[in-house]
């Protein structure tokens, strides 16, 4: 405020400034933020505070954009549990008298819990955010788990021992079914925060494979605590198998709370902006003006495209009304506040028609289900391993082995560990090379020096690995005759599984966009479902045939449901190898197929 001289009326002298406390009170009693005509107008004080405040928000998203990765990741290094099934599948041979289909069937029924909902998850996820999927994902998992550590310590089913009391096989079955759907959502809800929080960065690939990776190395860390920590103890003092109802409930208790925290912590930041972006994609292409939605409206209003106005394209509104939003209202008219609320509508309403536009687009490109069908055979067989790998373990051993403490295959164990740390290897390394070496993302941009190669060049090679994994198994005169060459197969197979897995997820964000990333993930995701059930099924009846034969040697059977020998899983590696080269064969194709249309992979 200005202080004048009172010697002079005519020409008043300014003597001294002070701040005029009145002056905050005057701008708030009006309900709205002063004007470049208002006296106390500063138009230097407005855009300093604009700019602060702006920054302010901005800090805000990246801390939640880095907080949610973190808890997505953490998510992925628990969510992964059900691979180190073969830790505690021989157990239910030995303890609870399944026969090998039982065990087999457990494996799949959580493979299929696992995979065949998963389009139905992504669809929820990408509509209504992942946190409610972390909250279902926590339910499954902790009574999904404790109903299984229950079951098993109930002992055998009455009908699969003479002396049997304990609960019947279904209740198993139902327990996995709980944990196999559980995996599937705890894994979806984060790795759909990360392809969207992370759409737009340089390195989005290699903040893709993180999470990717960490649910390979769930099954290792895991694996190992049930393996040296819960333990079950010999009379003679010494560390015994896995106590497998201890584990169970270990498992129940830390997915439980690893669920919960991730309702909390998974958000995703500047949904509205992917949006937009597949607006500008479709307005480019020509379907925008195509969309009865575009056009047909009750509201006179003349507004862009018909129904939505400038604010929406412009990016001010919000699926979700965020904090700052909230808090931003505070100095809103109720004109503004109808006017803001009105446009939230309209692009959480352009977000439904867009993210359902994307999925009729998805399900009706051919190469789409070249990627599924090569997936479908290429996982399958990697499922199917993993889950039995357990069972092979006694088949290279021979009957008359002086130490069944240390068996010459290796342990189970051992063999989950070798996967999830090769997985989590060829995971981060290919992320990262994606990245580094993609192509442009635009056909035309200028030329540059940059080396650059497609995804596939890293894809192919890596199915690659897989068969060599397969073929280490299926030559009689390798594995067979040196059981210590089936870790070399676990290792290969860790390689070329992991890196499938984060390729194929990029491929899929890069080609057909992150905006209905987890609708589009989940139904190629739904492929190794069926993969895993045919080869597991594949792989109990040679088994079981093997198990009945008698060979002269009597290294092929005992005629007691085990099996011994390479005839327990000869015919079934071939099988795999073969899968492995056909998916490798739908690759190639739909890599053409991609060229031709000029479609950067």
């Amino acid at each position: 405020m200005a202080s004048i001289s009172p010697t002079s009326n005519s020409n008043p002298r300014i003597t001294a400034l002070d701040f005029d406390s009145h002056r905050r009170h005057r701008r708030h009693s009006h309900g709205s933020r002063p004007t470049f005509g208002d006296d106390d107008f500063d138009f230097m004080g407005e855009v300093a505070q604009e700019m602060i405040e702006r920054d302010r928000r901005r800090m805000r998203r990246e801390v939640v954009r880095v907080l949610s990765f973190i808890c997505a990741v953490l998510s992925c290094l628990c969510a992964g549990s059900i691979t180190s099934f073969s830790l505690y599948g021989a157990r239910f041979l030995t303890d609870l008298h399944y026969t090998q289909f039982r065990v087999n069937a457990v494996s799949i029924v959580a493979e299929l819990a696992m995979y065949l909902p998963v389009p139905l998850f992504g669809y929820l996820c990408d509509r209504y955010s992942p946190p409610p999927l972390s909250l279902f994902s926590s339910l499954l998992f902790g009574a999904g788990y404790l109903l299984a550590a229950y079951t098993y310590r109930s002992g055998p089913p009455a009908d699969a021992a003479k002396d049997g009391h304990g609960w019947p096989f279904g209740v198993m079955i139902l327990a996995f079914v709980g944990i196999g759907a559980g995996t599937s959502c705890m894994y979806l809800s984060a790795v759909a925060t990360c392809a969207k929080n992370f759409a737009t960065v340089k390195y989005r690939g290699f903040m893709l494979a993180v999470p990717i990776a960490a649910f390979g190395l769930s099954g290792m860390w895991e694996s190992q605590v049930g393996a040296h920590l819960l333990y079950q103890r010999l009379p003679n003092g010494q560390k015994g198998d896995v106590d497998v109802f201890k584990y169970f409930v270990f498992l129940a208790g830390t997915l439980l709370a690893v669920g919960l925290l991730g309702v909390v912590g998974l958000r995703i930041v500047d949904e509205e902006e992917l949006i937009e972006h597949g607006v500008e994609t479709l307005e480019r292409s020509g379907l925008l003006d195509e969309s009865e939605f575009f056009h047909d409206s009750p509201d006179p209003t003349p507004r862009t495209y018909g129904t939505i106005d400038d604010g929406d394209l412009s990016g001010s509104g919000t699926a979700t009304p965020s904090d700052t939003d909230s808090e931003a209202d505070v100095d809103l008219s109720e004109s503004q506040l109808l006017k803001k609320r009105d446009q939230e509508h309209r692009l959480r309403k352009k977000k439904w028609w867009l993210l359902n536009h994307a999925t009729h687009s998805f399900l009706t490109d051919h190469t789409m289900w070249l990627l599924a069908a090569g997936f479908f055979l290429l996982t399958g067989p990697g499922e199917a391993y993993i889950n039995n790998l357990g069972t092979i373990i006694p088949t290279l051993t021979p009957r008359n082995y002086f130490d069944l403490t240390s068996p010459p295959a290796g342990h189970a164990s051992t063999h989950v560990s070798i996967i999830a740390l090769a997985s989590t290897i060829a995971r981060l390394f290919t992320g990262s090379l994606s990245d580094l070496f993609a192509p442009p993302s635009q056909p035309d941009n200028p030329p540059t020096t940059r080396v650059s190669f497609s995804r596939l060049v890293l894809l192919l090679p890596s199915a690659f690995l897989l068969f060599l994994a397969f073929l280490n198994l299926a030559f009689p005169f390798l594995t067979a005759e040196h059981p210590r060459l089936f870790l070399l197969s676990s290792a290969l197979l860790g390689l070329g599984y992991g890196a499938s897995f984060s390729l194929v997820p990029i491929i899929i964000s890069v080609v057909w966009g992150a905006e209905n990333f987890a609708t589009n993930w989940g139904v190629v995701a739904m492929m190794p479902a069926g993969g895993a059930a045919v080869w597991s099924i594949v792989y109990s009846v040679g088994y079981s045939r093997a198990s009945l034969r008698h060979d002269d040697h009597g290294d092929i059977g005992f005629g007691d449901g085990e099996c011994r020998g390479y005839a327990c899983f000869g015919a079934w590696a071939w099988g795999c190898s073969v899968s492995v080269v056909i998916a490798i064969v739908l690759w190639s194709f739909a890599w053409r197929l991609w060229r031709k249309r000029s479609v950067v992979v």
